[in-house]
């Protein structure tokens, strides 16, 4: 099956380290080349509106889904192919899943480890065997990997989370596990 969209989670800020910028742009330009549309929050701000302007300036399709609540919040993207306002966060996600073929996880805080978690988790129980890749800019993730590789050992993981996530450190490798 050939990959039309990712759903890309990620911070509404943008982080301290100017990498994560960077790899936003990147991923964005990365995604419009390969014509592959981008599903995301909505957002105009952070990592959300850096990697959203990437793939408008480079002609790129951009669908957000923004719940009412987060309007005020994080600046719904006037600027996007398709804006999508539903009721709340659990309208959010599953519409998201529904639009997206994979997904991408960059730098960001709560709300970027509820999406992945939540796709993990549905992954694990079956529920949809979509890949899901993390994109490790400047060892972000590096101690919520070696968490996961803790609960892993401890043995509170049905399987090893290396069949579910892929890792990646830069944009460009992303293109060659998921297309």
């Amino acid at each position: 099956m050939k990959i039309k969209s990712f759903a890309v989670f990620c911070g509404s800020k943008m982080g301290t380290d100017l990498v994560f910028e960077e790899h936003a742009r990147s991923l964005g330009k990365i995604m419009a080349v390969n014509q592959i549309s981008l599903v995301y929050g909505g957002g105009n701000k952070g990592l959300m509106g850096a990697l959203a302007d990437a793939m408008m300036e480079s002609g790129g399709n951009v669908i957000g889904v923004i719940p009412e609540i987060l309007l005020e919040w994080e600046h719904a993207h006037k600027g996007i192919t398709d804006l999508r306002v539903v009721k709340d966060m659990h309208v959010r996600k599953r519409m998201m899943y529904e639009l997206c073929d994979a997904a991408i996880v960059l730098p960001g805080g709560n709300g970027t480890l509820d999406e992945m978690f939540e796709m993990l988790t549905w992954n694990t129980l079956k529920i949809h065997d979509k890949k899901i890749v993390i994109l490790n800019s400047n060892g972000f993730y590096d101690h919520l990997i070696a968490h996961i590789d803790t609960m892993f050992d401890q043995g509170f993981l049905y399987a090893s989370w290396k069949d579910r996530l892929i890792v990646c450190t830069e944009p460009e490798e992303i293109i060659s596990y998921l297309v």
